[in-house]
């Protein structure tokens, strides 16, 4: 594929406004009247679609090639979505999934684009702009948690991320985590080593011989959302009462839970009545039990937190990445790059 061509985008789907957006982030940065005037092309890059949104148009694109590089594809993105709305943009902004540091090269970006219209380039890590979709310009933390998980809160002067770290490595209380947990308590059934769980039916449903079922596993190349399709399974059977399920799903929230506490702990200054928000994210937080155990933990911290709901997506994180502010603390954790 060229760095002009990519095919797939959907039509629009208008999720919630620009203008409802802008009403939220009012004030937030003190770069915002420097790009009033700009025309902003926001890119929310993941893994299972790519989102852009630019003057009022949303776009969906197909997901990441991780075993590419990603700066081509990205501008391939920003290629089309200009093509196909007839926008001048100058401000192309994008939060990446599992962006390195490596890849995180606004004017290798910039120059990839190529369009003389396109006057500034901003790179940042998804956790970056799913805060800022979600929380805006407030101290807390969220939790992103699908198929992998990512924790980053936000204080009055420091930023701390924790997790992310893949499934192989990390993701505690990720879908991929509540799924290899799920397989676990089968084989432990399976051997005598566990308890009975309803969780086996369903494993045998895939792998009719269990004694095959690793076997099948590690040579499909879908094996991470494999695993994690379990998740839906355990949260459905937790629900029904099979103890293993809510066991596992109890632990997760707990999981979750910890990571927001730690990311907390490490930003929180000496102001004796610090405040922050939580807000949970992702495909994880779909299950009830697990909300209740996320929540439960989080009030029995030592922290002044409330739970809310997300203000908007990770899309509109990635248009706010335009205006904001540079003495915000996550403006380091950005790459900027000017023509």
């Amino acid at each position: 594929m060229t760095d002009r061509t990519i095919t797939g985008a959907s039509a629009e789907a208008p999720t919630g406004g620009p203008s409802t957006w802008d009403e939220a982030m009012a004030g937030f940065g003190g770069r915002r009247g420097d790009t009033r005037m700009s025309t902003v092309l926001a890119i929310d890059a993941g893994q299972t679609g790519i989102k852009v949104r630019v003057r009022g148009h949303d776009l969906v694109f197909p997901g990441i090639r991780t075993h590419e590089p990603l700066l081509p594809q990205l501008a391939a993105v920003a290629h089309a979505a200009i093509e196909q709305t007839g926008a001048e943009v100058s401000v192309v902004s994008a939060g990446v999934s599992g962006l390195t540091t490596r890849e995180s090269d606004a004017a290798a970006f910039l120059a990839r684009i190529d369009d003389p219209a396109v006057r500034q380039v901003i790179l940042a890590h998804d956790s970056t702009t799913s805060f800022l979709g979600a929380l805006g310009d407030t101290r807390g933390a969220v939790v992103a948690a699908g198929t992998g998980v990512v924790t980053l809160a936000v204080g009055a002067e420091h930023v701390a991320r924790v997790d992310g770290w893949g499934y192989l490595m990390g993701d505690a209380g990720s879908g991929y985590w509540i799924g290899r947990e799920a397989l676990d308590a089968v084989m432990r059934e399976f051997d005598g080593r566990g308890p009975a769980t309803a969780l086996r039916a369903v494993a045998e449903e895939r792998w009719p011989d269990l004694t095959q079922a690793y076997i099948h596993l590690q040579s499909d190349h879908d094996r991470v959302s494999v695993v994690a399709s379990f998740a839906a399974h355990v949260a459905r059977l937790a629900t029904d009462g099979d103890a293993v399920s809510q066991h596992i799903t109890v632990r997760a929230g707990g999981e979750l839970a910890h990571s927001v506490e730690t990311a907390l702990r490490r930003v929180r200054s000496d102001e004796p009545d610090e405040h922050f928000a939580a807000c949970a994210i992702g495909g994880v937080f779909r299950s009830p039990q697990l909300r209740e155990a996320f929540a439960s933990h989080i009030a029995a911290s030592g922290f002044d937190v409330t739970l809310v709901e997300p203000r908007g997506h990770g899309i509109d994180g990635a248009a706010a990445l335009a205006g904001l502010a540079p003495q915000h603390p996550l403006a380091h954790a950005v790459s900027i790059a000017h023509a």
